[in-house]
């Protein structure tokens, strides 16, 4: 499989490779109880510097990674400096970014943003103050691709998100600000009213969709399908559990993994080695099999993380591979599976 083959997003205009990078790791993210990701400042800028060496097209990123520093490394990269037509950038809206009282100032950041506390909301008027702060980050003047960033984590966040953001982005979208926009969630079920409610292009589906967990397959994929919606796998390998040593502990969803899912994970690994196949080059070749699913964005901790990424695409997987998942009930009779 070649992780730059390029796919349309509708009639955006907007064109993804297979294979993008996700941004999280490279900056910081509360999650839950803890910090996920958390990368320095020049490895971090390093790693998306040999991204763009390598020709990797498409970069996710969100004001939330880092409380805008993964955005500000994207933004000191040298895709700030690329021929603009070579490259896709989305980001989010959904939290708008505030000093913290008493902390750096941006001058006295590596970064250069200071430290700031991400905000919840989905009001029309900071879908547009997020915007312009986050171009300011990237040191870009437009972004391809705008989602709405996880609106179920507050009570009145699908409310917000329904009357205020999505109009907001749609009259973006009419006046050629933006190209395509979507929401970006780690659930399915608020993305399929979304899709139903609005003219959406592109959902960012983090971990719904993988190797180890099926939850989106049934209903939200195929409508997706039907209404001309692509997907970008967010969380391919489920935070973790796809891609570590499961002798040691491994998260799933961005929490310790359960009993169950662990051995899960060891049956998919002992069918992968039976084949002498890289569990990680099974877990990104699944997902990018299925019609709906334009391009993954894995993250990077290191540059050898990238680099292993793009190799796992590339990775020859036999039929025979699939065909005992199948018979062993680790994926679904429905799922597709590469050619």
């Amino acid at each position: 499989m070649d992780p730059f083959q390029k796919v349309k997003i509708g009639n955006t205009g907007v064109e993804v490779p297979r294979l993008g990078l996700g941004t999280a790791p490279l900056s910081g993210m509360i999650l839950g109880d803890g910090l996920y990701g958390g990368t320095a400042h020049e490895e971090a800028v390093r790693i998306i510097n040999r991204a763009q060496e390598l020709g990797v097209s498409y970069v996710d990123t969100a004001p939330l990674y880092g409380s805008g520093r993964a955005e500000a490394r994207l933004g000191q990269s040298n895709y700030a400096s690329a021929d603009r037509d070579s490259f896709v950038i989305s980001t989010k809206i959904g939290r708008v970014l505030n000093p913290v009282p008493g902390g750096r100032t941006a001058k006295d950041d590596p970064d250069g943003v200071g430290d700031l506390v991400a905000a919840n909301s989905w009001t029309r008027d900071d879908v547009h103050r997020s915007i312009e702060e986050s171009l300011t980050r990237l040191n870009l003047d437009h972004v391809e691709i705008v989602y709405v960033h996880d609106p179920d984590v507050e009570p009145f966040g699908e409310e917000q998100a329904v009357n205020e953001a999505f109009p907001a982005l749609i009259e973006l979208r009419e006046q050629g600000v933006i190209k395509a926009i979507g929401c970006g969630m780690n659930i399915w079920e608020m993305p399929l009213k979304f899709i139903r409610r609005f003219d959406l292009d592109i959902i960012l589906l983090a971990g719904r969709y993988t190797l180890l967990d099926h939850s989106g397959l049934s209903e939200f994929l195929p409508e997706c399908v039907r209404r001309n919606v692509m997907i970008t796998v967010g969380g391919p390998y489920n935070s973790g559990i796809l891609a570590r040593d499961l002798s040691k502990p491994v998260t799933f969803n961005y929490e310790p993994a359960s009993a169950d899912l662990i051995d899960r994970a060891r049956r998919l690994t002992a069918v992968c080695a039976s084949h002498g196949v890289d569990l990680k080059a099974a877990a990104l070749q699944f997902v990018l099999a299925h019609p709906a699913i334009a391009t993954a964005v894995p993250g990077a901790q290191s540059v050898a993380e990238l680099e292993e990424n793009i190799s796992m695409v590339r990775q020859e997987i036999p039929t025979a591979l699939w065909v005992d998942m199948r018979a062993a009930g680790l994926i679904p009779d429905e799922a597709p599976t590469p050619a």
